[in-house]
């Protein structure tokens, strides 16, 4: 009987590990990707810390940072810096489509990484924000 059921457990492992990759969201997806490109363990401090980095864009001398746009608070709505146009709001919580496009997720982290810091984010900032954003 214990080989039986040995045998029986043994043979939904494998479909035990694959329904939980079937679930894992697109945040989780990028985080595991990121990882393999060297990123380390994220956190939501380095990501608050990247959200409020000042930069200076040496072309016009105007400062930027993720939060200039997104707010400090991702609960609220943002506003875009140069149009005006509202942004709504980062955090999951209440915005329950941010961060269920792996798609949009990369577009917007590569848009927003070149404006905000003036050049492409690093594996490892990428992470930081989107671990920081979804504890929101």
């Amino acid at each position: 009987m214990d080989r039986l059921r040995l045998a029986a457990c043994s043979s939904l492992f494998p479909l035990l590990a694959m329904g939980a990759s079937a679930r894992a969201g697109p945040v989780d997806e990028l985080l595991q990707q990121f990882r393999a490109q060297g990123a380390g363990e994220f956190t939501v401090a380095a990501g608050e810390k990247l959200w409020e980095r000042n930069v200076t864009d040496p072309r016009t001398g105007q400062v930027r940072r993720c939060a200039l746009c997104h707010t400090t608070d991702l609960r609220k709505m943002g506003k875009h810096a140069v149009t005006g146009k509202k942004i709504q709001p980062m955090a999951p919580s209440v915005n329950p489509e941010r961060l269920s496009d792996k798609a949009k997720i990369e577009k917007w982290l590569a848009r927003n990484c070149k404006w905000a810091l003036g050049r492409p984010c690093t594996p490892q900032e990428k992470g930081d924000v989107l671990t920081m954003i979804r504890s929101r």
